[in-house]
């Protein structure tokens, strides 16, 4: 039985693709990828409390978070989550689900995503249903294609347009990674997922070679190897549409990162630092003209 008022806080990392590869285009209409994806430190915080009425949301936002980019409640992927979790497993309960949000709004980084990926967590937890990861996964796969691997958490291997998730070491002993440091950069604008791969006009990406350099990089630790395997199909579509994001990204690369990467379809950038004081001063170098935060990505699991 679930007391009205129960509540349960946590944090929804957004990600960011260390590879992107485009396969070829599927009979659905989606594309084929094969992605290597990592959640990072920067975060949305949500607070979920158990109701005896329907869900509803509100949201804040931290600086260089526009909110009128939102669009409405009613289709924000977060409450689409909540009420396809009622609806499958028949909860009479409600939930009133508060955001505040940290990660920019379209910007590659799988912040609406996150969020859904929270809220299915999180109501797991506060409607006390107790399904296994694998169905929260599946359940969050009929919403969008980042939220499986960000339910799965850590290091994964994202394949298909996303349905197709397993942990980047599975079946092997977890390595002590320490993870990459890493500055977030983002011009301010919103790149249209679907136009950007409407204008992909790359050949297809199929080398095993990338998805084993990225791997080995991730495993050892290594960010000047990880700076050297990073890739992005989607990459020379959106600094062709979008000349602010590969201004933005010209900037990383100018103050100093060891390597810089379009994350998703965009208008995000990161670039991987050496080492915390590294990305202190990539930081520094940057200013406070351009959103950006240094961040870290999560441990593998």
């Amino acid at each position: 039985m679930v007391r009205a008022g129960s509540v349960i806080k946590l944090e929804a990392y957004a990600k960011i693709n260390l590879t992107l590869e485009i396969l070829g285009k599927r009979p659905d209409g989606y594309h084929e990828l094969r992605s290597i994806v990592m959640p990072v430190t920067l975060s949305d915080t949500i607070a979920l409390t158990s109701t005896y009425a329907q869900t509803a949301m509100t949201i804040t936002a931290g600086p260089g978070v526009d909110l009128s980019k939102i669009g409405s409640m009613e289709h924000n992927l977060a409450v689409r989550a909540a009420r396809l979790m009622q609806l499958r497993y028949q909860v009479n309960a409600g939930a009133r689900i508060h955001i505040h949000k940290r990660i920019p709004i379209g910007g590659g980084l799988g912040g609406g995503s996150a969020d859904a990926a929270g809220v299915i967590v999180g109501l797991d937890r506060l409607w006390e249903l107790g399904r296994p990861r694998t169905e929260l996964m599946a359940l969050g796969a009929e919403l969008g294609s980042d939220i499986p691997a960000l339910i799965h958490g850590g290091a994964v291997l994202m394949e298909g347009r996303g349905e197709r998730v397993r942990g980047l070491f599975e079946g092997t002993p977890t390595p002590s990674c320490q993870g990459f440091w890493l500055v977030i950069a983002n011009p301010g604008i919103m790149c249209s997922t679907p136009e950007v791969f409407r204008k992909w006009r790359g050949g297809l990406t199929a080398s095993p070679l990338l998805l084993h350099n990225m791997t080995s990089s991730i495993r050892t630790s290594d960010v000047s190897a990880a700076a050297l395997a990073l890739h992005n199909g989607l990459q020379p579509a959106v600094y062709e549409s979008y000349p602010g994001v590969a201004q933005t990204a010209a900037r990383l690369q100018e103050a100093g990162c060891l390597g810089v990467l379009l994350s998703g379809s965009g208008a995000s950038v990161f670039g991987l630092a050496r080492d915390e004081a590294h990305g202190r001063e990539i930081s520094r170098r940057l200013g406070a003209g351009m959103w950006h935060v240094v961040a870290q990505t999560c441990p593998v699991v």
